[in-house]
């Protein structure tokens, strides 16, 4: 019997684990990973600001889906096939020690993504991946013989002038019959480029910005950029999309994970809206208003006497505090004594539901996400086979599932990739 002819299109994350995968589960296997462009792991480099940032230390598969906004609840059976842990002990045992960061995300210890890159590198050469860059896969077609069915693929080579992937045969394309493909090309903006996909039968969702920063130009509190609260409450006016965490004033407006967080989860809505909305900030997170009444009576006793501008009870940056003061109208010179009930009231508001007007969005680069892609109920979860095409597999970005900034994506691509190079029939 002849070994599988395995083409793996896609050199990134998910591309590169589902290749060293199915040599690992298939070491028989003629495995050959595809790439349009002349870098590999470009993703990986940049990720964590150039420390790659690996995975999350959630172990808890139950938890672990909480963090994806599509794609969380079918991912339960992706994770007990390969989890958190299993990623860990996946690089440890290749010489590759990751830690763990105050906030759960992971990185090597050498805090350099070239690590990651020289594993994955390393174990391609010592298993016996063959990778073949400045190659786009043109077509993928499927075609019956008395020998049963065959599988091939377009290749432009190095010297072709293939624009990339599309649905059309090149005049310049070698034809290559396979055994089995997995599609690992990661996500795209545009729904063109699904194309080829949506050609071979699959429902495509289409792709819409994930993960990106608030833009305010009409607001002043961006002349605040650089300045952080620890947490915050951030929901969306007119709808039940709400996050907590820091929040970081910018340039342009809002960022930090509690906005990014929203973005995310709000992915949808707010690319229906046109990224035009009002954003409600609690500064004092899930301190509501009836109880900063309270607290502002008992701690009353001991402010009474004191400069509203150089006694901030709720420990807010200063530069925020004086900056909300002139929003009020509120004279930093008046003790708080003096404070009238309508000045208060309008003070405990602002502090707890504060509103700024949002007109577009930046993406987040570092972490470029889109949410969108091959719908889920085209693929078997357990193999990651496609339903609609046998013998065609999928793998990371391309698929529509996202998540949050913190390693999360990355954990999707390699349990992805895991499964559909083991899993293959």
């Amino acid at each position: 019997m002849n070994p599988l002819n395995i083409a793996v299109i896609g050199g990134g994350a998910a591309g590169f684990f589902a290749a060293l995968s199915c040599k690992t589960h298939h070491p028989d296997a003629q495995v050959t990973l595809f790439e349009k462009s002349d870098k590999l792991l470009a993703k990986v480099k940049v990720s964590g600001g150039g420390r790659c940032n690996v995975t999350h230390a959630c172990f808890s598969n139950a938890q672990m889906v909480k963090f994806y906004p599509r794609g969380g609840s079918q991912l339960k059976k992706v994770f007990m096939q390969f989890s958190t842990q299993d990623t860990i002990q996946w690089f440890e045992r290749r010489g590759v020690k990751l830690k763990t960061e105050a906030d759960n995300r992971m990185f090597p210890v050498t805090n350099n993504s070239q690590t990651i890159i020289d594993c994955l590198m390393n174990e391609t050469r010592k298993l016996g991946v063959t990778i073949k860059t400045n190659t786009p896969v043109t077509f993928i077609k499927k075609e019956s013989t008395n020998a049963g069915t065959l599988l091939s693929i377009g290749l432009v080579p190095p010297t072709g002038k293939g624009a990339g992937l599309s649905a059309e045969v090149s005049t310049q394309a070698e034809v290559r019959q396979v055994d089995k493909i997995i599609i690992a090309s990661g996500g795209s903006p545009k729904l063109a480029g699904f194309k080829w996909l949506e050609d071979l039968g699959h429902t495509i969702i289409p792709p819409v910005p994930s993960l990106f920063t608030f833009n305010m130009p009409q607001e002043r509190i961006k002349e605040l950029m650089g300045v952080s609260v620890e947490n915050v409450t951030a929901r969306i006016q007119g709808t039940k999309l709400m996050s907590e965490g820091p929040l970081l004033i910018t340039h342009l407006g809002m960022s930090g994970p509690a906005i990014l967080k929203l973005s995310s989860f709000g992915a949808r809505a707010l690319s229906e809206a046109d990224y035009h909305f009002t954003v409600l900030i609690n500064w004092l997170g899930n301190i509501n208003e009836e109880k900063l009444r309270e607290q502002i009576s008992t701690e009353m006793e001991f402010l009474r006497k004191l400069k509203i501008a150089n006694k901030n009870p709720f420990h807010l940056p200063n530069r925020l505090w004086l900056f909300f003061l002139e929003k009020l109208e509120i004279a930093p010179e008046k003790i708080w004594d003096e404070l009238s009930k309508k000045e208060l009231n309008k003070l405990m508001n602002l502090l707890t539901n504060d509103a700024y007007k949002v007109e577009g969005k930046t993406t987040f680069k570092e972490e470029f996400v889109t949410c969108g892609g091959v719908s889920l109920h085209d693929v078997n979860l357990e193999t990651m086979e496609s339903k609609t095409f046998p013998g065609l597999y999928f793998a990371g970005e391309l698929l529509d599932i996202d998540a949050l900034t913190g390693g999360f994506n990355f954990q999707a691509a390699w349990s992805t990739g895991f499964i559909a190079g083991k899993l293959m029939r």
